[in-house]
């Protein structure tokens, strides 16, 4: 008899972290350097990650990453990452970003969705708890995650 697979709510694992701007984060613009961005979003979404596999996780892909503005020194950045979608040791984690006023305005700077896989000591693949879909928006970003893992398996197949 097959054993009954573990679930787990997003709000177990959702992270939020926050960064000043300093001027090692700056771009020759003057501006938040994407480089420095991608590793916090990696960052938050392999503690997603780990919290929900209970395992240690490598990053399979980063996905779907928009910049929708700038953030610029001082500023206060604020990274957000839930799960939207797990599979069978894949999980999806929807990372936001926001650059945030002194009066705790936020405004969205990015958008990305980054692939996690658990991993064992040797680095192989296993199984993972299952997500619960609580709610029309946690069913929503679920559908649009299996349209984005079906995408992801048409570009591997066609060498991307």
């Amino acid at each position: 008899m097959a054993e009954e697979r573990r679930m787990k709510s997003a709000a177990d694992s959702a992270v939020e972290q926050s960064y000043l701007l300093m001027p090692r984060h700056i771009n020759g613009s003057g501006r938040l350097f994407g480089g420095q961005l991608v590793a916090w979003i990696d960052e938050v979404a392999g503690i997603v990650g780990k919290r929900h596999s209970e395992s240690e996780i490598v990053t399979a892909c980063i996905d779907n990453l928009i910049f929708k503005a700038g953030a610029y020194l001082n500023d206060t950045v604020v990274v957000r990452g839930h799960l939207t979608y797990v599979g069978k040791s894949s999980m999806e984690v929807r990372v936001d970003t926001y650059r945030e006023s002194l009066n705790g305005t936020r405004t969205m700077i990015n958008r990305a969705y980054v692939v996690m896989v658990a991993v064992d000591r040797e680095g192989k693949s296993h199984p993972v708890p299952g997500l619960v879909v609580e709610g029309e928006s946690a069913k929503a970003e679920w559908e649009a995650a299996q349209k984005r893992a079906e995408l992801r398996k048409v570009r591997r197949r066609e060498g991307f």
